[in-house]
C-alpha cells in the first residue's frame, strides 16, 4: 500500500469586504467601447437634450448609461442594480467618459421629466445607426414565394401589461390618493391579466435576423392606428437603407389590427401585410 502525502493548505482571510465584479460588467465594457467607436456616444451628447430644472451636473448620456447597464445587467429591480454597481460605480461610468453615477431618486426624475422630443430624437440616432451599419442586404434573410420572389417579414406586435393597484382609502380625513403609475398607466382593456390599469406597446421586429427596429407605447389601450403608422415609416426606412424593393416587405399582425381602416394605412405605405382581418 503506497500512502500519498498530502500538501499543507493555507488559508488566509481577511475582514475587508472585497466584492466580486459582476459577471455583466464584461459585456457593458464592450457596448460602450462599440458605443464611442462608432462615436454614438459624443452624437448622444450633442443631439440629445432634455430641458428641465434640479439637472445638476447630470447629462442625459449620465442617464442613459445607467439604463445601457440595467437592461444587460437583467438584475430584477433598479434597486438591486445599484447595489450591486455600487462598489463600481467610477468605473462603470468611465466606460461612458463620465465621473459621477446618478441616484436612483436622480434617475426617476429624469425619466418623469422626459419629453417627446427628446426621445424622438434619441429613437431617431439610434435608428440611423442601427440602420446604416446593421447586417446587409444579403444577410436580411427572407422567404421566398412561388413565383421565387424574395419577402422580407417584420412582425408588428400591440402588447399590453397589467398593473395591479392596492386598494388606498377614501376618506375625507385623508388626503387625496396619487399613484405612481397614473402618469404611464390608464383603466383599459387587461384580457386575461390581472390588474386594474394598462400599458400598451407596439414592437416591431425583423423576423430572420431578430433585430429590433422600433417600439411605440402608451397608456391604456393607447393610440395603435398611429403607432401602426409609425412603425409602417420605421420599416420603410429600414427597406430603403437595405435597397430593398416596399412590395418585399410583408408586415404579419395579429387580430388587433383587423380592421379594413387601418390596413389601408399599410397599403398606402406600399408595403404587405399577413393577419387574421374580419372584414
Amino acid at each position: 500500500m503506497s500512502v500519498v502525502a498530502t500538501a499543507p493548505v493555507a488559508i488566509q482571510t481577511c475582514p475587508q469586504d472585497v466584492p466580486s465584479l459582476p459577471a455583466w460588467f464584461a459585456e457593458v465594457t464592450l457596448l460602450a467601447h462599440h458605443l464611442s467607436r462608432r462615436g454614438i456616444l459624443d452624437a448622444l451628447c450633442d443631439q440629445v437634450h432634455l430641458a428641465r430644472g434640479r439637472m445638476g451636473h447630470y447629462e442625459v448620456i449620465d442617464f442613459l448609461a445607467v439604463l445601457f447597464g440595467y437592461a444587460i445587467s437583467g438584475e430584477p429591480t433598479l434597486a438591486a442594480f445599484f447595489e450591486r454597481l455600487a462598489p463600481f460605480a467610477g468605473p462603470f461610468m468611465a466606460l461612458f467618459g463620465r465621473e459621477r453615477l446618478p441616484h436612483r431618486s436622480t434617475l426617476s426624475r429624469f425619466l418623469a421629466a422626459i419629453d417627446q422630443p427628446c426621445l424622438k430624437a434619441l429613437r431617431t440616432l439610434f435608428e440611423q445607426e442601427c440602420f446604416q451599419h446593421g447586417f446587409s442586404q444579403a444577410h436580411v434573410g427572407g422567404l421566398s414565394d412561388r413565383q421565387g420572389r424574395r419577402l422580407v417579414i417584420i412582425d408588428v406586435d400591440a402588447t399590453r401589461q397589467a398593473a395591479r393597484q392596492r386598494a388606498l382609502t377614501t376618506c375625507a380625513q385623508f388626503p387625496a390618493p396619487r399613484r405612481r403609475l397614473a402618469e404611464v398607466c390608464a383603466p383599459g382593456y387587461t384580457g386575461r391579466k390581472r390588474g386594474e390599469v394598462v400599458r400598451s406597446r407596439t414592437t416591431i421586429l425583423q423576423a430572420h435576423t431578430q433585430q429590433w427596429l422600433g417600439t411605440f407605447s402608451g397608456a391604456g389601450n393607447g393610440d395603435y392606428v398611429a403607432e401602426l403608422g409609425e412603425a409602417c415609416q420605421v420599416v420603410t426606412h429600414y427597406l430603403h437603407s437595405r435597397d430593398i424593393a416596399l412590395a418585399q416587405g410583408l408586415l404579419r399582425l395579429d387580430g388587433l389590427y383587423g380592421n379594413a381602416s387601418v390596413l389601408t394605412r399599410i397599403q398606402q405605405a406600399g408595403l404587405g401585410f399577413l393577419t387574421r382581418a374580419r372584414d
